[in-house]
């Protein structure tokens, strides 16, 4: 490969992330006033995390850190997690919902390097565009998805259901946009 035509793909690859990165402060802000953000304002937060109590599965993109609750009380977690890249951010959301569930699916968006799909084992869907939790490292990001270690993927894949509540939050955002309204 040429020279120019490595720096035109780096440069293509920094203005992919410019544009991933300005969509999720934008989509930030735009869901800060959503009728789910301002219900989601009033509910108690479960200690220790920054989801609220009527969610079953909680990440802080900030932290890089995720939870299970039960009845409004952590059930698992914190746990590592690997959100975002390939110039896809994680979906910013306080009232997601699990939709799908497929302990082998592998991936059409994602390919190995030999190019074969790539495995997205113990899958939960959650987002539309394929986003899920599933096993992967939580050191390596994923094309939007959530990494969690294999025991942690399975625990997440044997304990949500269909319709389950899912919140995907910036801790330090869900803090300032709390301190406005009290």
């Amino acid at each position: 490969m040429s020279d120019n035509r490595r720096i035109r793909g780096r440069r293509r690859a920094t203005i992919a992330g410019l544009v991933a990165t300005a969509g999720v402060v934008l989509a930030g802000t735009a869901l800060a006033g959503s009728p789910a953000a301002e219900a989601a304002y009033k509910e108690a937060l479960v200690p220790g995390t920054p989801c609220t109590v009527t969610a079953k599965a909680c990440v802080d993109l900030d932290s890089q850190r995720a939870w299970l609750f039960r009845n409004g009380k952590i059930l698992r977690g914190p746990v590592p997690v690997a959100t975002g890249g390939n110039g896809e951010a994680t979906p910013i959301g306080h009232s997601l919902r699990v939709y799908r569930k497929d302990a082998n699916h592998k991936s059409q968006e994602s390919r190995l390097p030999n190019g074969a799909p790539a495995p997205m084992p113990q899958s939960v869907f959650f987002e539309d565009g394929g986003i899920a939790f599933h096993s992967g490292s939580p050191n390596r990001s994923s094309g939007g998805c959530v990494h969690l270690n294999p025991a942690d993927a399975k625990a997440w894949f044997d304990y949500l259901q269909i319709g389950d509540k899912v919140q995907v939050v910036s801790a330090k955002q869900e803090k300032a946009e709390r301190a406005k309204r009290h």
